[in-house]
């Protein structure tokens, strides 16, 4: 009986050694899986599957990694910037009307039965020629009507603006209307200051406008940068010279000056040049009982 209880004993005593042991294992199968499931979880949040380094190195790693991305980030502004400067650089360029896609037409004023041509630059609608409206306060260079059929009418700004002499004098801000048609045909009128300015900047800017807008033929010749323009949109500015008054007339063949609707003060108002000698367009204000040409804008 004795015999039987050891055996039993025993047994039980086995069993629970066993039983222990097994325990144990289990513990241990479970200790690995997740020690694996934590490493692997790391090795792939680092973008290194497979990577059989110890969990450290694979943190560290993985630190690396995300400071590259930081740095990538950092490129990534960097290049943002440099685009964003290249399309405001690209932006100016591309405000620059491409000769091509100028538009020519004709106008006939319907006061006197006049016709002109007409250019379409950008946003603008330009008379392709000088205005040749008689009016006060105009001339002919030289007073010859051929020099009229050319180059059209030289104009003082009063007469331009078709406003009362007194304000050669005075101060017109009360008498000036936005747009201004002045001695312009019905729908079209004298260009302000602003108005030139969109021009230059359509034909490449005030440096190389003069170039571009001059006529082909009519200039004096001085040199590479004067003379002849290339008239690269149709604008066929032609040299008409000036009246100073007095009876005096000069400079046809060497220059080309426009009025516009501004005034710079009570005697005098801006007006745009070009020269035989050079290659920009340049801007200037004079006396308002000088005469020069009129270029009309559509409204």
């Amino acid at each position: 009986m004795k015999r039987k209880q050891r055996i039993v004993l025993f047994g039980i005593v086995a069993f629970a050694l066993i039983f222990a042991a097994c325990g144990g294992d289990s513990g241990n199968n479970s200790t690995e899986t997740d020690g694996n499931s934590s490493s692997s979880a790391e090795i792939y949040s680092s973008g290194e599957q497979g990577n059989s380094s110890p969990v450290v190195k694979s943190s560290s790693s993985s630190v690396t990694l995300s400071s590259s991305t930081a740095n990538s980030s950092s490129s990534s502004i960097v290049v943002s910037s440099s685009n964003a400067k290249a399309q405001s650089s690209s932006s100016v360029t591309a405000g620059v009307v491409d000769p091509s896609t100028v538009i020519s037409g004709t106008m006939t004023d319907s006061r006197d039965g006049q016709s002109y041509k007409t250019v379409t630059i950008g946003t603008q609608t330009w008379m392709a020629e000088n205005l040749n409206y008689k009016v006060d306060s105009s001339w002919c260079y030289e007073n010859r009507a051929d020099s009229c059929a050319k180059y059209g009418r030289l104009y003082t700004w009063t007469g331009a603006m078709n406003i009362d002499t007194s304000y050669q004098y005075a101060s017109a801000t009360a008498v000036i209307s936005t747009p201004h048609q002045g001695v312009c045909p019905a729908g079209w009128h004298i260009p302000t200051d602003a108005e030139w300015t969109t021009l230059e900047n359509a034909v490449g800017g005030e440096d190389t406008a003069g170039t571009k807008l001059k006529s082909t033929s009519g200039w004096n010749d001085d040199g590479d940068e004067g003379g002849n323009g290339t008239d690269a949109y149709g604008f066929s500015a032609l040299p008409a010279g000036s009246h100073y008054g007095y009876g005096n007339f000069n400079l046809v063949g060497n220059h080309a000056d426009f009025w516009s609707a501004t005034e710079y003060d009570t005697d005098r108002a801006y007006r745009r040049h070009l020269y035989y000698f050079s290659a920009d367009m340049g801007t200037n204000s004079d006396n308002k009982y000088y005469a020069f040409s009129v270029r009309c804008l559509k409204d």
